[in-house]
């Protein structure tokens, strides 16, 4: 029979949970941002601490043993009761709700800026990062407390820790270079762009979610992902980095104006790129609900929620939403 401390780390239930629900260590460590060495030596602290093994592993298979199956949902009570104390505390303390919105241009800004206006008695504290992979790393750190953008892009362990809703279906671009033969046209078909290369951020490890979109929207198109490039930090730089390079990149259409440079809608089809808002899962803070109310309202009057008939989206897109 398990022998249970009083004061188990909430660390070593989140690793159990997260072993239990994967019953694979690489999709576990990867779920909670830990090294898979670590995970493990987490594991058999807490074995050792229970004095019971919780799992039978060979280098194939891991899974649960009936003291593991016991214990798995008093653990899941346990950490569930102490998120809902942390939120608790936060809430009542009436700490800032930190929000990273990516860019100001981007759809979690209007969201926050309506936030902001609505209820003025809460404090947040914006954050502008782009890419939802470092985001949804911050989360887990509790580090940050919200953030934008596409789940379905997200590794399904890191999406269990997270609670998050659809709010927008942005319209996707192309950034063009202004001597750029399609940047004359209004709007850019889809196949005008068969052989070109376009810049979706790979070789960035923040912003994976978005060159997986633009690997599913390539597909069977002739269209070309820019090969890896290391981080563009700023503005500034990004703007100097594509100049140079001469590079088309893959955008929405809130997208930061770019001297030199023309943003054109794509069409037939209309690619759509889901927009979620994203929290860590079991947050209590009167902001959350604040910017759910703000989007919802937003996306009311903009129709941010419709689809255009014929619209793309990747099929994982369209399976989570």
């Amino acid at each position: 029979m398990a022998r249970v401390p009083r004061d188990t780390d909430p660390r070593l239930l989140r690793a159990f949970v997260a072993v239990a629900e994967e019953l694979h260590f690489t999709r576990a460590a990867a779920r909670l941002f830990v090294a898979q060495q670590a995970l493990s030596r987490d594991i058999g602290r807490l074995e050792r601490e229970w004095a019971t093994p919780l799992f039978t592993r060979d280098t194939r298979h891991v899974a649960l043993t009936p003291e593991g199956s016991r214990l798995l949902p008093v653990a899941r009570r346990v950490l569930a009761a102490h998120e809902d104390l942390a939120g608790a505390v936060g809430a009542s303390a009436g700490r800032p709700l930190v929000v990273d919105v990516a860019a100001p241009v981007a759809t979690g800004h209007l969201v926050l800026a309506a936030a902001r206006d609505a209820a003025p008695d809460i404090e947040f504290v914006a954050r502008f990062h782009s890419g939802l992979a470092r985001a949804a790393a911050e989360i887990a750190r509790g580090t940050l407390d919200v953030s934008f953008g596409r789940v379905a892009g997200l590794p399904p362990g890191v999406r269990a820790g997270l609670g998050h809703r659809l709010i927008r279906w942005e319209r996707v671009a192309v950034l063009l270079p202004d001597r750029h033969p399609l940047a004359a046209l209004p709007r850019v078909p889809l196949a005008a762009l068969a052989g070109e290369t376009l810049y979706a951020a790979a070789g960035n490890e923040e912003t994976t979610e978005w060159t997986d979109y633009a690997r599913s929207l390539f597909q069977g198109r002739g269209i070309h992902l820019a090969p890896p490039f290391p981080k563009i930090e700023g503005e500034a730089e990004f703007h100097r980095v594509v100049r140079a390079r001469g590079w088309s990149v893959l955008a929405s259409e809130e997208f930061t104006e770019v001297p030199g440079m023309a943003l054109r809608p794509l069409v037939q089809p209309v690619p759509l790129a889901p927009v979620s808002m994203v929290w860590r899962r079991g947050l209590r803070h009167p902001g959350v609900a604040a910017l759910a109310a703000a989007a919802g309202e937003l996306g009311e009057a903009g129709g941010w929620l419709t689809r255009p008939a014929g619209s793309w989206a990747p099929e994982a897109d369209l399976r989570l939403h």
